[in-house]
């Protein structure tokens, strides 16, 4: 009997849900070949431990597992509330305040991370918080300070991510806390790092410099994420081994209803190339809190392997799910 092979591959990302005892065995019996530490959360030093259990859990079951370290990079994010979340309303003003110092934020302003964000922005142009659940229309800029309308209902919370509808944001991909953990992930011994927010060839040349700068010669994955990223897509698979369609953020700038076209258009720039692709966020998302996925879930799964995904990647699926 011909013992049948999966040719595509899953990745895992660890959190809460899979440091209890015998999670990481489970995964690796259930055909995990490569798990992600999400250095947006937590502390270099409990990720140090979760790669170190890794490698003794796959030792135990008798698989080899990769590990990739997935970089924070420049995710703007708002400050934080004096009562934790407010409630905002269609035709509110509501400010944000670029500035070192931000004010308390309340239901007239908060204070937000990237203090460039002034300068990026005119009259017109519509921001998207918390992954566009709260819209935004910039009326005017004064100084560190964008005076907006509020455009929907809704609740807005601490320390949530902020885009810019259509792209067009200067900043960097690697900050200097990306540089600073890509040091530390070179002594802790990963497979693959992955850039976020990738703009161009030039970000991925500079992460592997600095990468090799500490002895490091892991397989650099560019998060395909941003605007910019699909405007220069060829040369950034170029410079990557491995690419991602991150289709989280992706998907908040360009719109859900672009994202379809998109991820078939960078899984077959990726394959032109020869170059490894992931496919990634919300495959499973169902399956935070339920045991089975949806349909829609099987089958988005199913068409990204049609597609041609060397991968899948599971973010809070395993990282915080009931069922990883």
């Amino acid at each position: 009997m011909i013992e049948r092979q999966r040719r595509t591959k899953i990745l895992a990302t660890l959190g809460p849900a899979t440091d209890p005892p015998g999670v990481l065995e489970d995964l690796f019996r259930a055909g995990v070949n490569v798990v992600r530490l999400n250095f947006s959360h937590g502390d270099p030093s409990g990720q140090a431990k979760r790669a170190a259990d890794v490698r003794a859990a796959a030792a135990r079951v008798g698989v080899e597992v990769g590990i990739l370290a997935d970089l924070p990079g420049p995710k703007i994010r708002i400050e934080r509330f004096a009562e934790g979340k407010i409630k905002l309303k269609a035709g509110d003003r509501f400010d944000l305040v670029a500035s070192a110092t931000p004010p308390p934020g309340d239901t007239t302003q908060v204070g937000v991370s990237y203090l460039g964000l002034p300068q990026d922005v005119v009259a017109g142009d519509v921001l998207l918080l918390d992954d566009g659940l709260m819209q935004l229309q910039v009326i005017e800029v004064q100084g560190e300070r964008i005076i907006n309308t509020v455009l929907n209902d809704g609740v807005l919370s601490d320390r949530k991510g902020l885009n810019k509808q259509g792209g067009g944001l200067s900043l960097g991909a690697l900050t200097e806390r990306d540089k600073e953990l890509i040091g530390i992930v070179a002594k802790i011994g990963v497979d693959f790092i992955a850039v976020s927010f990738c703009r161009n060839a030039q970000d991925m040349n500079d992460a592997r410099e600095i990468a090799e700068s500490h002895g490091c010669y892991a397989a650099l994955v560019s998060k395909i994420e941003r605007t910019e990223a699909i405007e220069n897509l060829e040369e950034i698979v170029d410079a990557s081994d491995v690419v991602m369609v991150a289709r989280g953020d992706l998907g908040v700038e360009i719109g859900d209803a672009e994202l379809p076209g998109l991820q078939k258009k960078i899984i077959k720039a990726s394959l032109a190339q020869n170059k490894v692709v992931i496919t990634a966020t919300q495959m499973l998302q169902s399956m935070v809190e339920s045991p089975i996925p949806t349909r829609a879930e099987v089958l988005d799964v199913a068409n990204s392997v049609i597609d041609g995904t060397d991968a899948v990647m599971l973010s809070a699926e395993t990282a915080a799910g009931m069922y990883p």
